[in-house]
C-alpha cells in the first residue's frame, strides 16, 4: 500500500467458523513451519521476560527528550532458530502520569507502513487529547525489524531513491513501461545484494511474533495495543497467533486481511479508492473557487492541477520538483483533509507565478532522504515477503491498465511502488498469506475504528476484520476519509477510543459518530 504520510514527500471473504488451534498447529494455517517458529517465539518470550528492558535516556537520534525513555529488545532473527542470531529492536516509553492505582500498564503503539517507526508515541502523552489515557498507561514506542536502529534495511543507496525531478504519466507510454520495469527489477535486485538470505525473515508474521516479545519484554501478561493502518493487519496476526495474549486492542483505519486481498489486489482496491478521495478534494476547493480561483466546477479544478503538472514537466522548481514530486504531495489529500487548505493555497500560488508555497509543499528534503529509503525498503521487503505476487509483468500491465482508465490520479504510481515484489527473490519461499480470525470466545473484546470515505484502507476492510473477530466493536465515522482517526478532532470517536482502553467497554457491535466538519478555506488569502 502506497503511503507517502510514511515514504516521505513521497469482495470480501466471510470468514467461516475457525477451528481453535494450539499455537504449534499454526502451519496447517500456511505459516511455513509453523510449529517450530510457534516454539521459538514462546522460547524468547520467556527469556525476555526474564531480561525485561533496561531503559534510560534516548540517544540524541531519536529526538525524544526526558520524560521519554528508551531502550532494547532482543528478537530473533528466523524465529524457527531462537538460538541463532538475533537482532535488537529499539523500544520509546513515557511512563503512565497518573496514581498508582490508575495505571494499568503498558499501551504499545504501531503507526502502521510496513516501516513505520513509533518511537515518537512517548511525545503523545502530553498531547491534550491523550492525556487522560496517559495517566493510566505507559505509553510505548518501538521501531519494528528493519526500521531506523533495529536492524536497518535498504535496498538502493539514499541519493538514488531520493532523485528528483521524476514524471508521473497517468496513462504511460510503452517505453515508459518498460523503462520502470527495469528499475523495478533493478530494485528487488539491491535488496537480495544488500540483505542476503535475512530478506526472507522481514515479514507481517515475525512482526507478530516480536510484538509478542516486547509484551513479555515489558513484563505484561497480557497486551494491550493500539495499531493504525498496517499496525492492524499484523495486530490482527497477533490476535490470531495469540489469542489468549491479548488484553485489549484498537484498531485504527483497518486493511483488509482476507488472503485474498494481501497484498495484489489490495494494492488495486486502495488506488480506487483514492480517487474518490481526490474527486472530494476537487470538489471542496471548487466550493471554494472565491478563495483559491481554481476553477468553479471539479473538473475546472482538475484542468488546474493538469496545467501545473504540464508546467512542471517542462520547468520543474529549483530543479527537483517535477510531475512526480507534485502527485506525491498531493497524494496527501487522500490521506487527511487537514491538507486540503494548503495544498489549495499552493497550487493557487503556482499558477499565479509563486512558486514559494509549493516549494515548502513538495520540494524533496535531502535530509530524509536516508530514512524515506529505509522506509520503503521495510514497504516492499515485507509486503512482497508476506504472500505470493503475479510474477508476469502482462497481468500487472492488464489490471493496473484497466483501473487506470476510471481511476488515473494513483494507479501508475501505486504499481510502481510495489512492482519489485513481481520479480522479488526466493518466490519460492514466499510465505501463503492466512485466514486472520480466532473462535468465538477465545478474544476479549477489540475495537476497530474507521472513516467511510478512507483512501489508504478502504472501509470495506473494516468490514472484513469486523466478522472476523468475534465479540469486535466498529466505530464509523460517517461520510469522512481522514486515515487515521483515533485521538482526532472528532470527540465521538475520542470518546469510544478512551472509553474502551480505559474501562475494555465497546460501544455494541456498532456505532456510528458524524462526519468532522470540512476543512475552513484560507479566507482572504488568494491561495498564499
Amino acid at each position: 500500500m502506497r503511503a507517502a504520510a510514511v515514504y516521505g514527500a513521497l469482495g470480501s471473504l466471510v470468514l467461516t467458523s475457525l477451528a481453535v488451534l494450539p499455537a504449534d498447529a499454526l502451519d496447517e494455517s500456511g505459516v511455513p513451519g509453523g510449529r517450530a517458529e510457534a516454539r521459538g517465539a514462546a522460547l524468547a518470550a520467556r527469556e525476555a521476560a526474564a531480561r525485561g528492558i533496561r531503559f534510560g535516556a534516548c540517544p540524541a537520534v531519536e529526538a525524544l527528550p526526558a520524560p521519554a525513555q528508551c531502550g532494547t529488545v532482543s528478537v530473533p532473527l528466523d524465529y524457527a532458530r531462537p538460538r541463532g542470531r538475533h537482532i535488537s529492536l529499539t523500544v520509546s516509553r513515557a511512563p503512565a502520569t497518573g496514581t498508582r492505582a490508575e495505571r494499568q500498564g503498558a499501551l504499545v503503539y504501531n503507526p502502521g507502513g510496513p516501516g513505520g517507526s513509533g518511537m515518537f508515541f512517548p511525545l503523545l502523552a502530553g498531547v491534550q487529547q491523550y492525556r487522560t489515557t496517559a495517566r493510566a498507561y505507559d505509553f510505548v514506542g518501538y521501531a519494528p525489524r528493519g526500521v531506523g536502529r533495529s536492524a536497518p534495511l535498504s535496498c538502493v543507496e539514499p541519493a538514488e531513491f531520493a532523485k528528483a525531478p521524476t514524471d508521473a504519466p497517468q496513462h504511460p507510454s510503452a517505453a515508459y513501461k518498460r523503462q520502470r520495469v527495469a528499475q523495478a527489477k533493478a530494485y528487488a535486485r539491491g535488496c537480495a545484494r544488500k540483505s542476503g538470505r535475512d530478506l526472507r525473515h522481514f515479514t507481517s508474521l515475525n512482526n507478530a511474533r516480536d510484538l509478542d516479545v516486547l509484551r513479555a519484554a515489558l513484563g505484561e501478561k497480557k497486551l494491550t495495543y493500539m495499531g493504525a493502518s498496517y499496525g492492524t493487519y499484523f495486530g490482527a496476526l497477533y490476535a490470531t497467533l495469540f489469542p489468549g495474549h491479548v488484553r485489549r486492542m484498537v484498531f485504527d483505519s483497518v486493511v483488509n486481511p482476507s488472503p485474498r486481498k494481501i497484498w495484489y489486489r489490495s494494492n488495486l482496491d486502495q488506488s480506487e479508492a483514492f480517487e474518490t478521495r481526490w474527486a472530494d478534494w476537487r470538489g471542496w476547493a471548487a466550493r471554494h473557487d472565491a478563495v483559491y480561483h481554481l476553477g468553479r466546477t471539479p473538473g475546472q479544478v482538475l484542468a488546474a492541477y493538469d496545467r501545473a503538472r504540464r508546467r512542471l514537466a517542462a520547468r520543474p522548481v529549483g530543479g527537483k520538483l517535477g510531475p512526480g514530486q507534485l502527485q506525491s504531495a498531493f497524494l496527501q489529500v487522500g490521506y487527511s483533509d487537514s491538507t486540503w487548505a494548503r495544498s489549495a493555497a499552493a497550487l493557487s500560488a503556482y499558477l499565479r507565478g509563486d512558486d514559494k508555497p509549493l516549494r515548502a509543499l513538495a520540494m524533496p528534503d535531502a535530509a530524509s532522504a536516508r530514512s524515506a529509503e529505509n522506509a520503503n525498503a521495510v514497504y516492499t521487503a515485507v509486503e512482497c515477503n508476506d504472500a505470493p505476487w503475479p510474477r508476469s509483468w502482462a497481468v500487472w500491465d492488464r489490471d493496473n491498465t484497466r483501473l487506470a482508465e476510471r481511476a488515473p490520479f494513483e494507479t501508475w504510481e501505486n504499481a510502481w511502488m510495489n512492482l519489485p515484489c513481481a520479480f522479488w527473490p526466493g518466490h519460492r519461499h514466499r510465505q501463503r498469506a492466512i485466514e486472520v480470525g480466532a473462535a468465538a470466545g477465545t478474544l476479549p473484546a477489540t475495537l476497530l475504528l474507521a472513516a467511510e470515505r478512507d483512501a489508504a484502507t478502504p472501509y470495506a476492510g473494516a468490514l472484513e476484520l469486523h466478522r472476523r473477530l468475534p465479540g469486535s466493536s466498529l466505530v464509523t465515522e460517517r461520510r469522512s476519509g481522514t486515515h487515521g482517526i483515533a485521538y482526532g478532532p472528532n470527540p465521538c470517536v475520542t470518546a469510544h477510543t478512551r472509553t474502551y482502553l480505559l474501562t475494555g467497554v465497546v460501544p455494541g457491535r456498532r456505532a456510528w459518530c458524524g462526519p468532522r466538519p470540512e476543512p475552513a478555506p484560507v479566507a482572504g488569502a488568494r491561495g498564499a
